[in-house]
This record gives C-alpha cells, structure tokens and sequence, in this order.
C-alpha cells in the first residue's frame, strides 16, 4: 500500500512539474511569435515607405561603412547633362557611408586637366546639389545625374 501512494503522489508531483513546464514553454511561444511579428512589421513599413519615397531608419543592422567595388569591362567616359565629365576605370572601388563615397579610386573628372575625385557627398536626401571632391569641393545640381547617360569606352584611364 505504502508503494502505491508512493507511486501516486509522485505522479501528481510529476504532473505538476509537467503543467509548469508546458505553461513556461507556451510563454516562450508566445513571447517569440510577438517578437516576430513585430519585426515582420517594422520591415514591412520601412519597404512601403522606401515605395512610397520617405526614407526611414533602415530596420536591417549594419555596419557603417561598407567597401564597395564595381568592375567595369572596360575604362569610360561619361557626360552629364550640366556638362560634367567623368572618367571611369576598369574598377572603381571607395567606402560608402550614409550620404558619402569616400576613398574613391578609379574616377576622375576634368577641370582642365583629369583629376581625380576623392569623395562624392550629399548633405541629405531632400538635398539638391551633389559634392565632389577632386583637389577642391564643388556641387552640382543632382538633377544632372539622376537620367543614366550613355558611356563611351576610352583607350586608357
């Protein structure tokens, strides 16, 4: 008899500890889902409002900096529509930053001889001038950049 209610009251004492647990886990559960679904949200209004064209905080963590590096096939010559001309290498490479390119090689622009541009800047995205960096500081409307010209290949860079 003694073993019997040995047994039971060990199985309700299990029982028990089995509740608590279960109860513990659905918090989990649920303190997980809240999370995700508040994530997903935060990710869906910064996308529609990037549709929509109002910059917002970017809900994705990252560095500051990034290098970035693009080849090219060939060294190239671009007009723009304020008469600006840049020359491209075969593999321009900088660090992006919020609003900046700086470090740049492999670009060059004509004052009255090829110069090379060291950093291209806005001051925000509302900003209408674009700032270059080549030996001094000048800015240019953004407008002339914003339609893609047609490149012209050139023999050397």
């Amino acid at each position: 008899m003694e073993k019997a209610l040995t047994k039971v009251g060990s199985f309700k004492v299990g029982s028990l500890w089995i509740s608590k647990k279960a109860k513990e886990e659905l918090s989990n559960i649920t303190e997980d889902i809240t999370t995700f679904s508040n994530t997903v949200e935060e990710k869906a209004k910064w996308v529609f409002s990037k549709l929509k064209g109002k910059p917002l905080k970017s809900p994705i963590r990252s560095s500051p900096r990034a290098k970035l590096i693009v080849y090219l096939p060939s060294a190239c010559e671009v007009s723009f529509k304020d008469s600006s001309v840049i020359r491209y290498s075969t593999r321009v490479k900088g660090v992006l930053t919020r609003g900046k390119l700086t470090g740049i090689e492999g670009m060059k622009t004509k004052v009255l001889v090829w110069v090379k541009v060291t950093t291209v800047a806005v001051e925000g995205y509302k900003s209408d001038k674009v700032w270059f960096t080549a030996g001094v500081k000048k800015s240019r409307p953004k407008d002339a950049y914003d339609t893609a010209c047609d490149a012209v290949r050139v023999a050397e860079f």
